[in-house]
């Protein structure tokens, strides 16, 4: 355990301006998407930007390639956001059925194992699966964040807790305790949606009832 202690304060005390940048902006990120700010994007794209590069210089391809795929996302989540926000309307909250997770998983973790053994060939690094497991599983989180789909953040507690175990693996600390913290930002974020959620569901009702009462 002392051990543990020491090569993970060593770390942290290693840690670059850039990481440390890029963990502030991602914190930025998560607190305005679980208050539905626009913003959040922009905080996004300059932290997954510098992520790009790190993770690239620790062989994680996979997670290097996802936030590439970020950056892109950045804009796209802002364009969709915006357009929800027209004449001061927030774009709604929306549930995805079961059956629709029960797909999606098992798919995406069957695809990260034939791209991890691809992978093998071409970069020496013992997290390959885990790293794809990660990188698959975000890029659908992503698109479900963008199209505020509430079971986002039920993905998010799950690829956050991976992605510490990781990070720490591979000398970023900080990033670890990151991710860490994410773990309890999506509980937030899960109930601030849920609560948006519910309140359309009244709203709905209300005008049915209004509507069978003209």
């Amino acid at each position: 355990m002392a051990s543990f202690f020491s090569e993970f304060t060593s770390q942290i005390a290693a840690t670059s301006l850039l990481e440390w940048v890029a963990v502030v902006l991602a914190i930025a990120y998560v607190l305005l998407a679980a208050k539905q700010n626009s913003w959040c994007w922009l905080c996004a794209f300059v932290s997954t930007a510098i992520y790009t590069w790190l993770f690239w210089q620790v062989t994680l391809p996979f997670q290097s390639a996802l936030n590439f795929f970020y950056m892109i996302m950045a804009g796209y989540g802002y364009y969709q956001w915006s357009k929800g926000a027209e004449d001061g309307d927030v774009k709604p909250v929306l549930h995805w059925p079961l059956w629709a997770h029960l797909l999606i998983v098992p798919s995406m973790l069957l695809l990260a194992w034939v791209l991890s053994e691809v992978a093998g060939s071409q970069f020496n690094s013992e997290y390959l699966l885990l790293d794809a497991s990660i990188n698959l599983l975000s890029v659908v989180t992503t698109f479900m964040v963008a199209h505020k789909i509430l079971q986002n953040w039920v993905y998010w507690f799950f690829i956050n807790l991976a992605s510490a175990y990781l990070y720490l693996q591979v000398g970023y600390a900080l990033s670890a305790c990151l991710f860490l913290g994410y773990v309890g930002f999506a509980v937030f974020g899960y109930y601030q949606w849920l609560v948006q959620y519910k309140r359309q569901g009244e709203q709905v009702g209300y005008h049915r009832h209004a509507a069978k009462g003209a």
